[in-house]
């Protein structure tokens, strides 16, 4: 566990977030059998307003993935899967389907609920990617499952500073926009790769969860180092966060968004707003209704 540093005054004014704690992630398994590191969903943390889960999967054993995600029901609440390597099929009941490539994302609305499948299109290689649940506000708990799916070449890249590149999936990251649109919660999501030694500012919008998952090298913030396999939770306080690459650089993956604020009852893919919600959510799966 880290704490926050009274350093939070930069040039000029700006004040910066700083780290309020530390979380490595946890080896696991889900779906039917493939290994992962939960980020987000573990005893330690087991949500933080609005995102519910952060995974990171990762392996060129076939073992460790083939088995994939077979059909899943979700209500209430969006998933998003990003790849870095790899192919993933997706279908669901109502008769969508694709594959997701390398570099690309999928934002998936499950609104009031749908049934689908995640499994890999391929028997051999490397198969690495996030995925992130992020909350709905109780009133679009219900609206009709949507999807935005975007290739790697339709993300925004940019090199928002000397070293440093981003790949913007959602919000606005220097002058590039990601391509994902209307979701409530005002998302900021971003792939982030720095140079050895490359220092980073961005804003952030005052009041927003504030995330930071390093997952190759180190990056400082303030005076707490935020090594690989861990999530870093900033503080309330500041508007701009400033990061410095290690020695030997590094990645990660940036995460901000405004809370809901609103009581989250779950029940595995499940997550609505009270209990009764919850017994709806199981009677209309195994009525079919999803």
């Amino acid at each position: 566990m880290a704490r926050p540093t009274p350093e939070a005054t930069a040039k000029g004014g700006t004040t910066h977030r700083q780290v309020a704690a530390l979380f490595p992630c946890v080896p696991t398994t889900d779906g039917a059998g493939v290994k992962i590191s939960r980020i987000i969903g573990t005893p330690r943390l087991g949500q933080i307003d609005p995102f519910l889960l952060f995974d990171q999967f990762g392996s060129d054993d076939p073992d460790a993935y083939i088995s994939g995600f077979p059909d899943h029901p979700h209500r209430g609440f969006e998933t998003v899967t990003y790849m870095l390597a790899g192919r993933m099929r997706h279908k669901d009941n109502h008769g969508h389907e694709g594959v997701l490539g390398p570099g690309g994302v999928q934002w998936m609305t499950a609104g009031r609920g749908i049934i689908h499948s995640e499994m890999p299109e391929q028997t051999e290689g490397l198969m690495q990617g996030f995925q992130l649940w992020v909350n709905l506000p109780a009133a679009l708990k219900m609206r009709a499952p949507r999807y935005q799916e975007f290739e790697a070449d339709q993300l925004a890249l940019s090199t928002p500073a000397p070293g440093v590149t981003a790949k913007v999936i959602a919000g606005t990251l220097g002058n590039r926009r990601g391509p994902v649109e209307g979701i409530s919660v005002d998302p900021l999501y971003a792939d982030l790769r720095f140079e050895p030694k490359a220092a980073f500012e961005v804003p952030v919008a005052t009041g927003h969860t504030l995330l930071l998952f390093v997952f190759a090298g180190e990056v400082a913030i303030g005076g707490v180092t935020v090594p690989t396999g861990s999530l870093a939770v900033m503080g309330s306080e500041g508007e701009a966060l400033a990061m410095t690459a290690g020695a030997k650089g590094a990645s990660a993956m940036l995460l901000a968004a405004a809370p809901i604020g609103e009581p989250v009852v779950r029940h595995g893919p499940f997550v609505m707003n009270t209990r009764e919600e919850i017994q709806q959510a199981l009677e209309d799966y195994y009525l079919g209704r999803l």
